[in-house]
């Protein structure tokens, strides 16, 4: 799995740079490498912009405050040894309010990284669950997962400046509306690309929880009471945090039919998904309907079975 999620990822990369360059290609034969420039520099510093100012953005919204460590001191003990086993800079650790349950990671790079986790998490999870939660997190930050979906937003970005553009050109109507609608096709398609480069990170990140020592029975636990916990809150907290599904650990808003489709592997009803119920996702298939292989299309996280899954075969 591990290799074939490598293989997805450099694929992907190279159909998106595969794109740009088509682009690159047809815009300069039509108009020269100047309008082109013009666009792709307007894109990146909208891009910048989001960059600089993002994880403000993300402290506001979120109402996260942050930590010392004689505040929340088993967060700074599990969050410290975690991003020592991954080689990086001790993360900056915040609480959030929030009572749904779920945590996320943010910052501008590797050594500015951020964790933080909602007042709902620590109440429900366990000490394994929320090691575990925390190695997701921490492997994100490690994997430079923020720094990447934020480059490949870039390439929609441009493609919709150059839609707009030329599909209201007032030269050569026709090319220029060709072109336009070129540009719009390669725009919606390339969003799709980003949130699929989004959901192969997930698998990135599960995989690199359970390298950093969790169990892969422990992130499916604590996954399990996440899509509970999100299941049960309001359509006011859900809508709260929509714009910034990307972030967390799991989507909230597909919460209430996630946790329909996870009950049954709750065996003994106990609330949680041990060793021996994760071992027989293993052993079973995992069989999606038409209509959530579609919805996954949209999505920015793995749907939960198939996360499941794969997190069985890491054990």
């Amino acid at each position: 799995m591990s290799m074939w999620l490598q293989v997805r990822m450099y694929m992907l990369l190279g159909v998106m740079f595969a794109i740009i360059y088509a682009m690159i290609v047809i815009v300069g034969w039509y108009t020269g490498m100047g309008n082109f420039l013009v666009f792709g520099a307007i894109a990146i510093v909208f891009i910048l912009i989001q960059y600089m100012i993002g994880p403000k953005m993300v402290e506001l919204s979120m109402r996260v405050k942050y930590v010392s460590e004689k505040e929340e001191p088993r967060l700074h003990r599990m969050v410290s040894e975690l991003a020592r086993k991954s080689g990086i800079r001790k993360p900056r650790i915040g609480v959030s309010e929030l009572r749904i349950p779920n945590a996320f990671a943010f910052g501008r790079s590797k050594g500015d990284g951020r964790v933080c986790v909602t007042r709902g998490i620590l109440e429900l999870l366990d000490e394994d669950e929320l090691k575990a939660v925390l190695g997701h997190e921490i492997s994100h930050i490690a994997n430079r997962d923020v720094t990447m979906i934020t480059m490949l937003s870039v390439i929609p970005m441009i493609c919709w400046f150059l839609a707009w553009n030329f599909m209201f050109s007032s030269r050569n109507r026709g090319g220029a509306a060709f072109i336009g609608l070129f540009a719009f096709l390669l725009y919606f398609i390339t969003n799709l690309l980003v949130l699929y480069a989004s959901r192969i990170r997930e698998y990135y990140a599960d995989r690199g929880s359970v390298k950093l020592g969790s169990e892969p029975h422990s992130l499916a636990s604590a996954l399990y009471k996440l899509v509970y916990g999100s299941a049960k809150a309001g359509r006011n907290e859900l809508k709260q945090m929509e714009g910034y599904k990307a972030f967390f650990l799991n989507d909230p808003s597909n919460a209430a039919r996630e946790f329909s489709e996870l009950k049954s592997l709750d065996r003994d009803m106990s609330g949680t998904i041990d060793r021996n119920e994760l071992e027989s996702v293993r052993e079973g298939k995992v069989k999606l309907g038409f209509g959530d292989r579609v919805m996954e299309i949209w999505t920015t996280h793995p749907n939960m079975l198939k996360r499941i899954r794969h997190l069985s075969e890491l054990g």
